[in-house]
């Protein structure tokens, strides 16, 4: 009986100790550059590349990834970072006016987009989009709010995206300069550009 009542005691303490952490997909261009992006934001403790939004099964970076969005789905502290906050981090990191892109990559797979898991999401979404195209009344914003899909982490032979800007900062650095990335940020956002 003691042994029972220690250990109910134990998952109990366990339990009310036990954080779990919030996640979210966000779709910005390049994964690259939204995985450190959101890895400097405080209360992050995790951001994975992958794709999503689309149909086909297991896309890959140099395969079939037709229909799906780079993405990164971040993992983060609610107690330390709120999702408006994340959303708010998102907004000054991307051209929420591209309808092709974003900053020099084109196409599909480089749209903007959040992809929301439920209605508290959305509300909240939705809340930061307005506030962005108030500020912007004479521009359209074209980043849409979807509901949240499969998410594929990159993997396999093309791990090496993983982690990208950590691994070859030298790489990852002449490729944001030279896509524009900072300097259009820089456009939009000024001061709030967060790079």
């Amino acid at each position: 009986m003691k042994s029972i009542l220690s250990a109910l005691i134990l998952s109990v303490s366990f339990i009310s100790f036990h954080v779990t952490a919030d996640e979210t997909i966000l779709a910005g261009g390049c994964f690259w550059c939204m995985e450190s992006d959101f890895e400097k934001l405080e209360g992050v403790s995790d951001v994975v590349s992958g794709f999503t939004g689309g149909t086909a099964r297991n896309p890959t970076y140099n395969g079939n990834h037709k229909g799906h969005y780079e993405a990164v789905k971040i993992t983060y502290d609610a107690e330390v970072v709120s999702y408006q906050q994340i959303l708010d981090h998102y907004w000054v990191n991307i051209d929420p006016f591209d309808a092709r892109g974003q900053f020099c990559d084109k196409g599909h797979s480089y749209l903007s987009a959040i992809f929301v898991a439920n209605e508290q999401e959305r509300a909240i979404a939705e809340k930061t989009k307005k506030a962005v195209e108030a500020q912007f009344p004479k521009q359209t914003v074209v980043t849409p709010i979807l509901d949240a899909k499969r998410f594929y982490p990159i993997k396999g032979d093309e791990i090496a995206h993983q982690d990208f800007y950590k691994k070859s900062p030298v790489r990852y650095k002449l490729y944001r300069w030279n896509c524009g990335r900072d300097q259009r940020l820089e456009e939009i956002w000024g001061d709030k550009a967060s790079h």
